[in-house]
């Protein structure tokens, strides 16, 4: 049996004889270039959990809420950087799934597969929830229903995303372009504010805004480590430059540098950013119905600076819907090809695009239209807690398959790459106790979070009835490469 064949099986790859090889990489375009890969490693990291869920967040914690943001990036780093290891090992479409299947059989490709579209489906309707919640800020929206909104925003994106690869990259890259040049633009803003102390809105911005409303934290140490989970949700893009490195050229010359810049621009985005909102204006001003970017810049009074602000958090919105239905395509392509997804998830058009799978997420997204008709005040909280489940489920995927990598170096069975994972194997040990404790933070958060995790067993009892419903057809596919 070659290592391919074993994999299928549900036996993982054991010998260096035969590099490990992924039917589901197969009739992929590789189109996404070097500035491509960049900006995505970019949007991956700045999205709709900056953009609209820090406002509610800041309301929760206060100031502390940056240590949160920087305490999660950290970890978010370490994901990254052990899947951009397993990348420059063996670039793949399938990213982690690929590699569960190579180190832990077709049984973790499985796991680690679904708990990925848990994530993505769920934060699908989040993104679409968002989208529409950020066109109500305009009077020409404000009379439309918030469903109606949803459903335009999941239709211009799935059409967008149909195409091909080359037409999702440049959309990403020019999405990516219009955040950071936003967040630019308001960093330098916040900063002139603050060193004028120019008034805003009747408060004067400066070191005084902390302490004179409570400090860094204000309401105590625990909101911020409660807020932890709808955190890691701001960083669930993170892993998306790993999936676009089956489709670029030179994925060893281009990958590490996009990976190592995720560090430094958390620092700078998501650190930075969260410190000049607490400096500006008190914590108390911000609330969880509007971006506190949009909220700083409507108490300016600045004409029209409000709205621009808004439309550049609608385009994150959309940002990270599209890279959700890319990723969950790649994705569910390699299950379908080992047959641990449906059959139709597997299909390409004469673009390349797997567009079964899309449509499978855009399917959920459609759910998502239902919820915001049913519950349009609870819509995004809800979702945001089960999408952490399947970020939470995905990174730990991604660091055993990580640590088990490092296991086989070490007994000679895989060659690791010259760009590594530091500190292996007690960065993933670590990494995997952080995501462990987060669920508990959830569940001592009580109301959706505890309900959240309440559900865990109901998550793992449809994992494992879904299996038992394809392994048939595992095996069936595994028995015909053995055959051929």
């Amino acid at each position: 049996m070659s290592d391919r064949t074993m994999a299928a099986a549900g036996t993982p790859a054991a010998t260096t004889g035969t590099p490990h090889a992924d039917a589901g990489d197969a009739g992929y375009r590789k189109d996404l270039k070097s500035r491509h890969i960049n900006m995505i490693a970019i949007g991956g990291a700045i999205g709709t959990g900056l953009f609209l869920g820090a406002g509610g967040r800041m309301a929760e914690a206060g100031p502390s809420l940056f240590i949160a943001y920087a305490v999660c990036g950290v970890f978010a780093f370490f994901v990254v950087r052990a899947l951009g290891e397993l990348v420059l090992y063996r670039p793949s479409s399938g990213a982690f799934v690929s590699y569960a299947r190579e180190f832990m059989g077709e049984k973790g490709a499985y796991t680690a597969g679904w708990l990925y579209f848990l994530n993505w489906s769920t934060t699908a309707i989040a993104d679409i929830t968002a989208a529409a919640t950020y066109a109500h800020f305009w009077a020409m929206f404000s009379d439309v229903p918030q469903w109606v909104l949803a459903l335009i925003a999941l239709a211009v994106v799935l059409a967008a995303n149909l195409i091909s690869v080359k037409y999702f990259g440049e959309m990403e890259f020019w999405f990516a372009i219009i955040k950071v040049a936003a967040l630019v633009v308001f960093m330098l803003i916040g900063i002139f504010l603050i060193v004028t102390s120019h008034d805003i809105g009747g408060h004067t911005p400066g070191l005084a805004t902390i302490g004179d409303n409570g400090g860094i934290f204000p309401s105590g140490v625990m909101p911020m480590l409660l807020l932890i989970q709808g955190v890691v949700f701001a960083y669930a893009s993170v892993e998306l430059c790993g999936v676009a490195a089956g489709e670029t050229e030179n994925p060893e010359k281009i990958m590490p540098k996009a990976i190592n810049s995720i560090m430094w621009r958390v620092g700078l985005f998501y650190v930075g950013s969260v410190v000049l909102l607490a400096l500006l204006l008190p914590y108390t001003a911000y609330t969880g119905d509007q971006s506190p970017f949009v909220t700083v810049f409507d108490r300016l009074g600045i004409p029209g600076a409000a709205g621009v602000m808004n439309l550049v958090v609608l385009t994150a919105a959309l940002s990270s819907l599209n890279s959700g239905l890319y990723s969950t395509g790649r994705i569910l392509r390699s299950m379908s090809v080992a047959g641990s997804a449906p059959a139709f998830t597997g299909v390409m058009n004469k673009g390349g695009v797997p567009y079964g799978g899309i449509l499978l997420t855009a399917g959920f997204g459609v759910l998502g239209v239902v919820l915001n008709y049913v519950m349009p005040g609870e819509a995004f909280e809800l979702v945001l807690n089960f999408a952490s489940v399947g970020i939470i489920g995905t990174w730990a995927m991604i660091m055993v398959c990580s640590l088990l990598f490092f296991n086989r170096s070490r007994e000679g069975r895989v060659t690791r790459p010259g760009y590594r994972l530091p500190w292996a194997p007690y960065t993933q040990i670590v990494t995997l106790l952080f995501l462990g404790s987060v669920l508990v933070l959830m569940w001592m958060d009580g109301g959706i979070g505890r309900t959240t995790v309440n559900c865990l067993p109901l998550i793992a009892a449809a994992l494992v009835g879904g299996w038992f419903l394809v392994r048939g057809r595992v095996r069936a596919v595994a028995a015909g490469r053995t055959e051929s």
